[in-house]
């Protein structure tokens, strides 16, 4: 029987069941047999992060030759224009290459949020905002590269949505579980 599960990581949790230097993991919050997670989110990353049985499902989410658009809400340090945010939405060189052109958009801080702990860093004197960045690749650290790259640097990461799946009603450090 497939088994999908959708979890709202919480910041400093790692995205695997197991840990030699004893740091949280996904065993602290899910006992369910036999899912794994589809991808990563970096410890220092919260959101949703999605667990399965299925190897195909795994492989459709995981691979960017399926291209299956993931979005995050991103505090950034600066006010960014929609200027600022173009070089996203058009592919912008990495070290390891040109990224695919993202959905950039300057949002509201989400209704939605739940309080970080810790929380972020505030700088008297530096405003921060919020985008909504979707992308359909996957490379390492790549949202928090892509914002360095045009000059904000992240402040905290939230995967809001994978493929049609989001938080929505998950909240932080708890799952649900879907069918297909």
């Amino acid at each position: 029987m497939q088994r999908i599960v959708l979890f709202n990581k919480p910041f400093d949790v790692l995205s695997q069941f197991s840990d030699q230097e004893g740091r949280t993991t996904l065993s602290d919050y899910i006992n369910i047999p036999e899912v794994y997670p589809a991808g990563r989110l970096d410890r220092d990353s919260e959101g949703l992060l999605v667990l399965t049985n299925d190897n195909a499902l795994k492989h459709k989410l995981t691979d960017p030759q399926h291209k299956v658009s993931k979005t995050y809400w991103v505090q950034v340090e600066g006010d960014p224009d929609e200027q600022d945010l173009q070089p996203l939405r058009e592919g912008l060189e990495l070290k390891d290459g040109l990224t695919r052109p993202a959905k950039a958009k300057l949002i509201d801080p989400p209704s939605s949020l739940w309080p970080r702990t810790p929380p972020i860093r505030q700088r008297q004197h530096i405003k921060d905002s919020w985008v909504s960045l979707s992308i359909s690749e996957g490379r390492n650290r790549q949202v928090r590269r892509m914002c360095a790259a045009i000059g904000y640097p992240v402040l905290r990461l939230i995967r809001y949505r994978v493929g049609s799946w989001t938080i929505d009603g998950i909240a932080n450090g708890h799952y649900t579980e879907v069918s297909k």
